[in-house]
């Protein structure tokens, strides 16, 4: 019961932009966090999607750069295992992506994943600037998002918004953008938080 009980406070759930309440990780523990993805560098924008109305409740960006991370602006998935700083998560291993998009998807959500390779030097310039935004207030999760992406070489053309879906279309028109849709049936309650976290275990 005590496992039970750690394993739900570990894990945050909410499919929605949320002011970050949690404590940032100290940079020596970030710094040790640090994983590179074999995957050549790229950008993932995640969008979390209502199933019934089509709108978005959250956005996101993975940047695979000299180090993977997740730009999580007024995220609300937080675990003490896996370090947050000013909004950013540090190592992301394939078990931790895995549950970042099994703790979002449920019955009532799904998660679009559209990732577009770039150069190593866009994706350090993306790794910068995510790491130096700081904590996004709540509903601003679309805006600071699009504004990052703005701002880098090939990007200039995304326009400010506040609708994660509006955003994703847009990101949808660049060239070489690969989609992909994760869906759970689920509740997004007790039993993902546990399945979210044994995910990260692997």
């Amino acid at each position: 019961m005590k496992s039970f009980l750690t394993a739900l406070a570990m894990v945050g759930l909410l499919a929605g932009c949320s002011v970050d309440q949690n404590p940032d990780s100290a940079p020596e523990v970030v710094a040790a966090a640090a994983y590179r993805a074999p995957e050549p560098p790229s950008l993932t924008l995640m969008t979390m999607v209502n199933n019934r109305t089509g709108s978005g409740g959250h956005t996101s960006l993975m940047v695979n750069g000299s180090q993977r991370v997740i730009f999580d602006p007024a995220g609300s998935f937080r675990d003490p295992r896996l370090p947050e700083r000013g909004d950013v998560l540090y190592g992301v291993t394939p078990g931790w992506l895995q549950a970042y998009k099994s703790a979002h998807a449920r019955s009532t959500f799904h998660v679009v994943s559209q990732e577009i390779p770039v150069s190593a030097a866009v994706a350090e310039r993306a790794l910068q600037l995510v790491t130096a935004n700081g904590p996004v207030p709540g509903a601003f999760c679309a805006n600071s998002t699009s504004g990052i992406l703005r701002q880098l070489p090939g990007f200039g053309g995304i326009k400010s918004t506040f609708y994660p879906v509006k955003l994703q279309d847009q990101f949808e028109t660049l060239p070489g953008v690969t989609t992909t849709k994760y869906y759970e049936d689920d509740d997004g309650d007790v039993i993902d938080a546990l399945r979210a976290t044994q995910l990260a275990q692997q």
